[in-house]
């Protein structure tokens, strides 16, 4: 039972691949006891990597703050194909392997600068994203797709990390709001071959950095309150 006087504080967690961010959340109310939890920053089930979480009504007060960040990404985009979600987890719906063919490290680092500074970005529609009360994930399932406005987003830094044909991987240190698929998909325009996103980390939020992190099966009754933060 969640009580005023129960320990409080920040966590940071290193969410695996496969669960969602609300599962995350509902293993640290069994693993604490406590109710009122919140998360600065939703991940993909598919991502993985840093989770800014409140613990305890004190600290889910101040959540606010940590939510619009700036994040930093290590990204792996698949070359040479389009998916209706511009993730792995989406439909194929392009293949160009000749243009892939004629793509290297080369073109890729020239082009990678490009994306460097503001830009407008235009929502996916496999996104929580809601537009009218709705969530544009579920409208997308339906079939259903909507204008979305474009928001203005910023790209601080975009590095090359490597190449091996057809999985390009790169970390992005970006404002809050970013969208790694879209870029995965413009990126893939750019190019010429179409891409999607491939694989996801989260690496930083704001000062936060997933080497002080934890994993949900690290932690117990005994050891969670060792790892709170008070900022």
């Amino acid at each position: 039972m969640d009580n005023l006087g129960e320990k409080h504080g920040f966590i940071l967690i290193n969410k695996e691949f496969g669960p969602s961010s609300h599962s995350v959340i509902n293993a640290l109310r069994k693993i604490t006891g406590i109710k009122k939890i919140g998360h600065a920053g939703t991940l993909d089930p598919f991502a993985s990597g840093l989770m800014v979480v409140a613990i305890g009504r004190t600290a889910t007060r101040e959540i606010d703050k940590y939510v619009k960040l700036d994040k930093e990404y290590i990204a792996t985009l698949h070359l040479g194909a389009e998916t209706d979600s511009y993730d792995r987890e989406g439909i194929i719906i392009n293949e160009n392997k000749e243009s892939l063919a004629k793509i290297d490290e080369k073109n890729i680092k020239v082009e990678l600068k490009k994306f460097i500074g503001e830009q407008d970005q235009v929502p996916p529609m496999f996104s929580a994203k809601k537009v009218a009360g709705k969530r544009l994930y579920k409208l997308a399932r339906q079939g259903v797709e909507i204008r979305r406005e474009p928001v203005q987003i910023k790209i601080y830094n975009v590095e090359f990390i490597s190449y091996a044909k057809p999985l390009l991987k790169i970390k992005i240190k970006c404002s809050s709001g970013t969208y790694i698929r879209s870029i995965a998909y413009d990126f893939g325009k750019i190019l010429g071959c179409g891409a999607y996103l491939e694989d996801l980390e989260r690496t930083q939020i704001g000062e936060f950095d997933i080497m002080n992190s934890y994993k949900i099966k690290d932690l117990n009754l005994d050891n969670w309150e060792e790892k709170l933060l008070v900022i």
